[in-house]
């Protein structure tokens, strides 16, 4: 007869009450909901239990109320919807914080409309002192400015109004920002000054800059930005980024986001990333692409790799460049000629030996590569490169490359993710942001075969993961989800909907998919025992409920690690902490 392992024939000889006793107790049991696991192998269920910041149990009501005991809060869901938690896959922390600290100009219907916020800051601020913002978008005004050049306003208006103080406006994309005469004079701007490589510098008819700056040319009131906030105190600028920190957690937390893929920060940013991490000063999980310099990058990125620091807070294992600009600032490269700006096909911003080098640094340091593309040239290019880099270091393990945004593809090119294993970090509300202007700039065919093709790339076999690209868009998940699902823009035009995803696809594509695309998918992205205890609590079931009612969706629970983050003030009758 075969032998038995002893643990097992202790297990069977023991009594039904000594194994009760050694079942361990659950810390927070939540019961009574409609959960969506994300897991195939027990996809629903009503209960689920936590022991510290792991998911313990799921199961039904009466599994899961078995691992509860005097000392264990209970959370009646009431029928609520229960899902993991969502994970933002591409978006900007630090910029998201920063950006409730500024002039938040994407509510401006006109260009009017701005001059007079940043008038009225001007009588609130110091002379001398910068004003900023952002969010402002021409595409999006109810009519041109006057005077304007290319549908651009011109700096005369807002630099009569602000004499004293530099200005700089962000666009809401981050890819333009608008400068007045005084930013200008301190860079040093003129009728002179050339637009450098990857940039431009807008002109009116004479010759004069006119204050709009896209791409690279950004760097040129950028840089005597930075140097003006570098002559702050230390602790002034260190208590300034703590709270961008704290504004973009809690933020996050109320949208019922657990996780959020940073898009990009440098070294320095990252080291205060991991200060605020061992100090337990991150509300989400951060996964970070590290954006700098190739020089920085073969010199730092062997000391910079981390997984799962400060209590899983804080991961950086990723490399982030850019090689086109954003299509509202007709700045994403393309193959052809923009159809409303025919003398021009874009932006290339980086070379392409420069990203090739930072793929190369990347592969012998063990790092993924995430690139920015949104037009169909950039994301041409960008799969030439990844297709050198596996040809040259091949790997029996999938590097899940990815491109961020993918958002405007060549047919040719779609089925190339699929084949290639690259992963398009896309944005599904840029779709319906940007849709009122993508068939102007782009024409309808062009827009119909490539732009946003999310059932096109799911059928070449490639993972599309989901986010917003905050602070360009909100936030907001449930946002980004109804337009995932609906591709509705506001005037009930649905934006060629044969490339809609369904609601699992969605699902999919904010939690167990964007996981997947940063190495996560046994940590967290579905709820099974043993992983992290994320998970979000929401008023509608999002699975079946109408379109319009995602969008009236209330995020009522956001549980971090087991730990209650947010929680919805009329939603504590419901808590029975105190049993």
């Amino acid at each position: 007869m075969k032998c038995l392992p002893a643990a097992f024939l202790l297990v069977a000889c023991c009594s039904p009450v000594l194994l009760l006793a050694q079942q361990p107790t659950a810390d927070l049991i939540l019961v009574g909901g409609r959960i969506v696991t994300m897991d195939p192998s027990r996809p629903k269920a009503s209960a689920m239990a936590v022991k510290g910041d792991r998911i313990l149990a799921v199961g039904s009501n009466d599994e899961v109320l078995a691992y509860g005991d005097a000392e264990t809060r209970t959370i009646e869901l009431q029928g609520n919807f229960l899902m993991p938690g969502f994970i933002e896959g591409h978006a900007h922390f630090l910029g998201l914080g920063q950006s409730m600290m500024m002039l938040n100009l994407a509510g401006a219907e006109t260009w009017d409309e701005i001059v007079e916020q940043v008038a009225e800051a001007a009588k609130l601020t110091p002379p001398g002192e910068w004003i900023v913002g952002r969010g402002w978008h021409q595409s999006k005004w109810k009519n041109l400015p006057s005077p304007n050049v290319g549908g651009y306003p011109t700096d005369a208006q807002l630099s009569e109004l602000t004499p004293n103080h530099p200005v700089l406006l962000t666009h809401a994309s981050g890819h333009m920002s608008f400068a007045n005469a005084y930013a200008m004079r301190l860079a040093g701007v003129d009728e002179t000054t050339q637009s450098p490589a990857g940039g431009e510098i807008l002109h009116d008819d004479s010759g004069r800059p006119i204050g709009v700056f896209r791409e690279t040319a950004q760097g040129l009131i950028g840089r005597v930005r930075a140097r003006d906030e570098a002559k702050r105190r230390p602790t002034e600028r260190m208590e300034q980024s703590m709270r961008a920190i704290e504004l973009a957690s809690q933020e996050c937390l109320r949208k019922g986001v657990t996780s959020f893929q940073d898009a990009g920060s440098s070294f320095s940013t990252v080291d205060l990333l991991k200060r605020a991490a061992s100090q337990r000063k991150l509300g989400v999980r951060l996964y970070v692409m590290i954006r700098d310099s190739n020089n920085a990058l073969e010199t730092l990125l062997p000391k910079y790799k981390m997984i799962g620091f400060g209590g899983d807070f804080l991961t950086v294992r990723a490399v982030k460049r850019s090689i086109d600009g954003a299509l509202g600032a007709h700045g994403a490269w393309l193959l052809a000629p923009y159809d409303d700006l025919p003398n021009s096909a874009g932006l290339n911003t980086a070379t392409i030996p420069s990203v090739t080098r930072t793929a190369e640094l990347a592969v012998q340091n063990g790092y993924q590569v995430c690139v920015h593309a949104i037009g169909d040239r950039a994301n041409r290019e960008v799969l030439d490169i990844y297709e050198k880099m596996f040809r040259e270091y091949p790997s029996s393990i999938p590097r899940r490359w990815r491109i961020e945004h993918a958002q405007h593809l060549h047919p040719d090119d779609i089925r190339r993710f699929g084949e290639m294993d690259v992963i398009a970090s896309m944005q599904g509300v840029h779709c319906t942001s940007d849709a009122v202007f993508v068939p102007k700039r782009l024409g309808m065919r062009r827009s119909g075969e490539g732009a946003y093709a999310w059932q096109s790339l799911l059928k070449s076999g490639a993972i599309v993961t989901n986010g917003t690209d905050a602070p360009v868009e909100d936030v907001n998940p449930l946002a980004s989800f109804y337009a995932t699902v609906t591709r509705q823009l506001a005037d009930g035009v649905t934006f060629f909907p044969e490339q809609k995803m369904t609601r699992m696809q969605a699902l999919r594509s904010y939690t167990i998919d964007c996981a997947y695309a940063a190495f996560e998918e046994t940590e967290k992205g579905s709820l099974v025992p043993g992983k992290l205890a994320d998970l979000v609590v929401l008023s509608n079931d999002l699975t079946n409920c109408s379109d319009e009612a995602i969008l009236e969706t209330k995020v009522l629970y956001t549980i971090v690690g087991g730990k209650i983050a947010f929680q919805l003030e009329d939603m504590e009758q419901v808590d029975r902490s105190d049993n």
